[in-house]
């Protein structure tokens, strides 16, 4: 028996092949070579159209039939994980209206700050865990402001991988765990954020009803079989974003279990079994994939904008020839800890959460033209993604989350040596890498939610620890640059507001 899932990012699209009965991946493949474009066509906008996912699926698709041992037709389901947070509008056809409003996009800061002061900081928290912020239902309301005439034609108001699923089954649905990512769910009272619709005008059919994240979420349909050389008829039975996916695919679904990831953006996913919320809402709180009623499991998720993305920046800007990030990590290798002296402070990638939304933009300081080279730059970025995760878990921690191991897969900025080591050495962890990925997440949630094993643990036959990264003796050192980079940061803040 075999699965496939789908990883819909917003730099590429990946897809692993799963055999189920072994627990291994028989085929990965990545879509496109070079990172997908987002549409900025005003400073802090971000978009990408629908149709370049679901061509990255079926171009993806047929790269890693290459590779498989085995023809499509023996795939038994599709799982999806997707890029979290963005706004899809469709007509009832099912054709988007406009660009997708995708998770980095800033445009709806000041709506949602405006809404969580209106209608109430606590009542917000109380009953979504979180500010409106510039979460999906945000977005929607500024479409309605600012284009009206594509608000009144929507049928649906979709998450990205609402729309992928679309897609596959011609089933207009979602999921409570989309819902919840959206800040479209109320979490006391288990049902739709009606006090937030109202206030944003927003009509309640534009939203669908929901499957499960993990179960039967509809059938391949016979036209998307064919674009993707698929059996008609197989289940959809796995939809998660990214990184509550990502979490899965490391095994973290109970409380305390604590997953991060290094993308273009990065983040740190602690699983809690209570309602829990931070009062001035710099991390969030959104329904687990293995959340209900009864049993809470809320996936605690602190995110930084500007993680993958200012490593890739750097390394395009000042690599010169084309440079590898391997190549890019020898030479951080050989600058000292704290690059000497330089500090990069990593965001620039829009609005980051942990500081309330401020778009504080990536800062280098203590630069000096006669000392510092492409070695102290690259390790100074990479160091710079460290101490904000840093800043992100103390964070986390003051509001009870306590880790002594991070789980992540080896993959991104965690291929990255001097992130890892300064990671675990600022932060006093362990961090464990492992062999997955979020397409691999995807392909054995898939085979759960499909019943194609008896249990979840049977789902994670063929998941291994490659390695664990430990903290250096040199603490001393790490603690001083992580003081200099924090004594910017406050600077900056300040600058601010």
């Amino acid at each position: 028996m075999y699965t496939i899932g789908y990883d819909v990012g917003s730099s590429f699209v990946k897809a692993s092949i799963l055999d189920v009965e072994r627990g291994n991946v028989v085929a990965a493949a990545s879509y496109p070579d070079a990172e997908m474009e987002i549409l900025s066509p005003v400073r802090g906008w971000a978009e990408q159209h629908p149709d370049t996912w679901w061509d990255a699926v079926k171009k993806v698709t047929r790269r890693a039939a290459s590779q498989a041992p085995v023809p499509l037709s023996e795939i038994r389901a599709i799982g999806i994980s997707y890029q979290m947070h963005g706004l899809v509008l469709v007509d009832p056809n099912g054709i988007p209206l406009r660009p997708s409003i995708i998770w980095c996009d800033s445009r709806a800061t000041e709506i949602g700050r405006k809404a969580f002061n209106e209608i109430g900081q606590n009542s917000c928290l109380e009953e979504l865990l979180n500010s409106p912020g510039n979460f999906t239902a945000s977005k929607l309301r500024w479409v309605k402001e600012n284009e009206p005439s594509i608000y009144e034609k929507a049928y649906k108001a979709f998450l990205p991988g609402d729309y992928i699923a679309l897609r596959l089954t011609g089933e207009f649905n979602t999921t409570l765990s989309g819902l919840s990512e959206g800040i479209l769910w109320n979490f006391r009272a288990h049902t739709l954020a009606e006090r937030l619709l109202q206030y944003y005008g927003l009509r309640k059919d534009m939203f669908a009803d929901t499957v499960p994240s993990i179960g039967n979420q509809g059938y391949l349909t016979r036209s998307a079989a064919k674009e993707l050389g698929l059996k008609a008829g197989i289940a959809v039975s796995y939809r998660a974003g990214d990184q509550p996916n990502n979490a899965f695919s490391l095994k973290v679904l109970e409380p305390g279990e604590i997953a991060a990831t290094a993308g273009t953006s990065g983040v740190v996913y602690a699983v809690s079994g209570s309602l829990n919320y931070d009062p001035q809402s710099r991390i969030n709180g959104f329904a687990h994939v293995n959340h209900n009623r009864d049993a809470p499991h809320i996936g605690i998720l602190l995110c930084i904008n500007g993680t993958g993305i200012s490593n890739s920046w750097m390394r395009k800007l000042v690599g010169g020839s084309p440079l590898t990030y391997e190549e890019m990590n020898q030479l951080a290798s050989s600058a000292p800890i704290g690059s000497k002296g330089v500090t990069i402070l990593p965001f620039g990638n829009g609005a980051e959460r942990m500081f309330c939304d401020k778009d504080v933009g990536a800062h280098i300081s203590r630069l000096n033209f006669n000392v510092h080279s492409k070695s102290e730059i690259f390790r100074a970025i990479q160091e710079g993604v460290a101490f904000a995760f840093m800043y992100g878990l103390e964070i986390m921690r003051s509001l009870g989350v306590r880790t002594q191991v991070l789980r992540a897969g080896a993959a991104n900025m965690f291929l990255s040596p001097i992130f890892c080591r300064t990671l675990a050495s600022v932060a006093g962890v362990n961090i464990e890498l492992y062999n997955t990925d979020g397409a691999q997440g995807a392909a054995r949630a898939a085979a759960v939610g499909a019943q194609l094993v008896p249990s979840i643990r049977e789902a994670f036959k063929g998941l291994h620890r490659i390695t664990t990264i430990e903290p250096e003796n040199r603490i001393d050192e790490f603690a001083e640059a992580y003081r200099l980079w924090l004594e910017l940061l406050k600077m900056v803040l300040r600058a601010t507001g």
